[in-house]
């Protein structure tokens, strides 16, 4: 798998997290730096040991001597994962679900927490095909450290400025890089 298909694969699943923190983003009165850091740590944690659980699966179903069978299998395994993590944030933008938005002086690490474990578990999905393709696990593992703490700031500082409307726009570019990638990985690796 080439960098490219990576970069496009990471940027999907961290669109879901981007809309996530939109609607945190618009919720606060005045977004704390320090508190950012850290939800920005938490987050980027969580995202690395799933991605690394889901990578360690797929290596693990994986270790002997593969045949090129096995290895069509696990590419379209593969496919099929990044195709149906598109359809997910797809189906996530048609619904659509309205934020009520109201003040609030700290959200606190609880909900954070439960946002990085429903998030994490796509992010899984995402490791096991990643290891399905062979995939190197560490620049996988510091681009989705990067991409999360990026996608997190822009999120939290969108929703603060504008409001929660612009997470069906992410959903729905997530969707498509994701697409993008499983077609590109059909191009590459199937032909």
């Amino acid at each position: 798998m080439n960098w490219i298909e990576s970069l496009l694969i990471i940027a999907g699943i961290s669109l879901d997290i981007f809309a996530a923190m939109e609607c945190q983003g618009s919720l606060v009165a005045k977004i704390d730096k320090k508190h950012l850091s850290l939800i920005c740590a938490l987050i980027a944690l969580w995202q690395m040991v799933a991605l690394f659980v889901g990578n360690s699966l797929a290596t693990l179903l994986c270790r002997d001597e593969i045949t090129q069978k096995e290895s069509l299998i696990g590419e379209i395994l593969a496919i099929v994962i990044f195709f149906g993590l598109g359809i997910r944030l797809l189906i996530k933008a048609l619904r659509n679900e309205r934020v009520i938005e109201h003040r609030e002086e700290n959200l606190g690490f609880k909900r954070f927490t439960l946002m990085a474990a429903m998030t994490s578990i796509y992010t899984v999905l995402a490791g096991i095909a990643f290891g399905l393709l062979g995939t190197n696990v560490t620049i996988i593992l510091v681009l989705i450290v990067c991409f999360t703490i990026a996608f997190v700031i822009m999120g939290m500082y969108t929703g603060y400025h504008l409001g929660f409307e612009h997470k069906t726009k992410a959903y729905v570019g997530g969707a498509i890089l994701l697409w993008i990638a499983g077609i590109d990985v059909i191009v590459r690796h199937l032909h």
